[in-house]
């Protein structure tokens, strides 16, 4: 995951990549990651080859912003830690959202609040894009 997430940040923070540039653009990734990354971007119709460099589709830029929304809120609350990488923020993030979500009791504060609406953020997402086949008549298949 942390290569999708610099895959689709970069790209969205500096428009379109020529392929054969990945390896220079994302030199804190193994080829093999950027491969990885690539084909699960694709996989999840993240990217648009419709011009000369790998670009977002609209799903792609959705996902982008919510990265950025979730980096913002971790940021501004230290999480997980006052030092920590960008990648690192949201797959933390995202993990707490996870155990957040699995935990009813009610939440109280503004950082809950906002975490509350990442959570939302991030089910719409989902919702909204993942694959027809996947979806129920109900909503989300299981």
């Amino acid at each position: 995951m942390p290569g999708l997430i610099r895959l689709i940040s970069e790209i969205d923070d500096h428009g379109a990549i020529p392929p054969r540039t990945l390896a220079c653009t994302l030199t804190d990734l193994t080829r093999d990651q950027i491969r990885r990354a690539t084909e699960q971007a694709d996989a999840l119709g993240l990217l648009d080859r419709s011009h000369p460099g790998l670009g977002l589709t609209p799903a792609g830029g959705a996902l982008a912003d919510l990265y950025d929304a979730t980096a913002r809120w971790a940021r501004r609350h230290n999480y997980p830690a006052p030092v920590c990488d960008f990648a690192g923020r949201i797959r933390q993030t995202f993990a707490l959202l996870s155990e957040a979500s699995a935990d009813p009791r009610p939440r109280e504060g503004e950082a809950d609040a906002e975490l509350g609406r990442l959570h939302r953020l991030l089910a719409e997402w989902v919702y909204t894009h993942q694959p027809q086949q996947m979806r129920g008549d109900h909503g989300v298949a299981a």
